[in-house]
Parts: C-alpha cells; sequence; structure tokens
C-alpha cells in the first residue's frame, strides 16, 4: 500500500498547529532544519513541507494526495481540489482596511480607489458582488504599508487580532471572507489512499470533537435530576448513578465549550453540587 501524501506548510504558526493535530492524532513525523519531506513511522504517510499557497496546485496535480491550509487560500487559489473537513483552529478573516482617519459610509466607499491585497481573485469578487469599481493592486507581503507610501488608498488582507492593521495606522471596515484551517483533497484518490484518508479523517474528528466538548461529573439530589437532564442532555442522555448517601446521586454527561459557562450557572441553580470538569482527550461519537 502506498503512502498518503499530505502537504503542510512548511513554516509558521499553521504549520506548528498542522504538526500537533497529527500528533494528537496519534501520528509521529519529525523534520529537522531544511527537510522539506518525511514519513511518519506510525501511519502510512508521507509528510511535505511547502509554501501554502502552493498547495492547492500541488494537490490538484497530484503532487500531494491531501494538504492542510486555510481557506482564504483554497477560494483564492480556486483549484479542482475538495474540501474534506474544517479544523476549528488559525481563524482569521480577509477584510478590507482603510487609513483610520477617514470616514467610511460602506462598501461605496471602495469606487474609483486603488486597494492593495494578496488575494486578487477573492476581493475581485467582493467588489463585483458589490457593484463597485475599484483598481485593484495586487502585491505579495508588507500589504499594510501600501497606503502609507502612496501605492494604494486601502488594503485588503487577512486580519487575526488587528493589530498589525493598527500599528500602520489603518482600521478594519469589511470583512471580505472568514477563514480557518482546512484540509483539502484530490478528487481522484484510488481506493487505498481514500482508505488512508478515512483512517486520517476518523482521528482527526475524535480530537476536534474532544477539543470542542468538556466532561463533566456533578452530585445532585434525586428531586433535582429531571431538571438537570433538561440541562445536561449529553450525547444520548446523562448517566445517572446512586450515591451511598441516600435520596442523591451522580450526574455524568459532555457540555459543549461554548456553551459551558452557561450551563455550569444553570446546573447551579438547578442544585447540583460537588461539579467536576474534565478535559477530553479523544471523543468518537
Amino acid at each position: 500500500m502506498s503512502n498518503l501524501k499530505i502537504a503542510i506548510q512548511k513554516s509558521g504558526r499553521l504549520s506548528e498547529n498542522s504538526r500537533k493535530l497529527l500528533e494528537e492524532c496519534g501520528i509521529k513525523i519529525s523534520n529537522g532544519a531544511n527537510v522539506l519531506k518525511t514519513s511518519a513511522g506510525n501511519f502510512p504517510i508521507e509528510v511535505l513541507f511547502l509554501r501554502d499557497d502552493d498547495i492547492p496546485q500541488y494537490v490538484e496535480q497530484k503532487v500531494a494526495d491531501i494538504g492542510i491550509l486555510g481557506e482564504n487560500m483554497v477560494f483564492e487559489k480556486n483549484k479542482d481540489v475538495e474540501i474534506m473537513e474544517q479544523l476549528g483552529f488559525a481563524h482569521c478573516r480577509l477584510s478590507l482596511a482603510i487609513p483610520k482617519e477617514e470616514s467610511f459610509s460602506g462598501p461605496g466607499y471602495f469606487n474609483n480607489k486603488k486597494v492593495a491585497t494578496s488575494y486578487p481573485r477573492l476581493l475581485r469578487s467582493y467588489f463585483d458582488a458589490n457593484n463597485i469599481e475599484a483598481q485593484i493592486e495586487e502585491i505579495s507581503g508588507s500589504v499594510e504599508i501600501a497606503p502609507g507610501i502612496g501605492l494604494a488608498d486601502a488594503v485588503c488582507d487577512i486580519v487575526s487580532s488587528g493589530s498589525t492593521l493598527m500599528t500602520n495606522g489603518l482600521r478594519e471596515v469589511v470583512t471580505v471572507v472568514k477563514s480557518q484551517a482546512v484540509i483539502i483533497s484530490n478528487k481522484n484518490l484510488d481506493k487505498s489512499k481514500q482508505e488512508i484518508l478515512s483512517k486520517l479523517l476518523f482521528r482527526v474528528r475524535a480530537v476536534k470533537n474532544a477539543k470542542e466538548n468538556k466532561y463533566i461529573l456533578l452530585n445532585a439530589p434525586e428531586e433535582a435530576i429531571p431538571a438537570i437532564c433538561e440541562i445536561l442532555p449529553g450525547m444520548k442522555s446523562p448517566t445517572i448513578l446512586p450515591l451511598v448517601e441516600k435520596g442523591w446521586c451522580s450526574l455524568h454527561s459532555v457540555v459543549k465549550e461554548d456553551e459551558f459557562w452557561e450551563r455550569i450557572n444553570q446546573l447551579k441553580k438547578a442544585g447540583a453540587e460537588g461539579i467536576l470538569v474534565i478535559p477530553i482527550e479523544k471523543m468518537i461519537l
């Protein structure tokens, strides 16, 4: 059986997060300085370390079978690949930004303006959808400096915290597209590689599910159980075990991370005591 070839960014935060994900999936890889290819010792994959903007083309051409990169780059390159899974990390957005002293009344602001970007396709699509006539100045790197040196009136660039924009005297005014890390695949993998990809996605989803949920244990009086069960439905229903103390039970359940604090307050009001919250390492649905 041939190895599944996976391309990840060769450096930067997305590269670190991609390697961490593989490790959490139980896949051990290593690469030293200037090493652009390696194999896992305990899973049938070969890892290629590439520029993120090259990954969509390489996956389309089967140089790599799958890749991990940001959705923004997948959309911009527009190659014939398939998004297999959103990964829940490397969240960012492609946004339009203008000099902070400028007033902004809406998308029409950009009519007859020159906008610098490394994402001309996505920006053109946004302008066309909003009937905006603007000149796009395509540049690579240091997009934020363009208005300050007179190259453009505004910029369209990837934003995480927005601090880089502020440092360069700009403010974000429009979100063009939201993005996160994804796994993309060639659309014509053979059967053996499809099987390896399925096994990898199974592991990835187990890791994702674990990060998105918390395991909760609590004690409660029997009369509070119906109300607590409404608050904690769990994957199917809470696990309820009798305690030695008569009239009390222990409940075990799972709560989504983004609902966690709201649920905790509801549980306390319903009569729950001794609430324990435990991180989940893997979660198989």
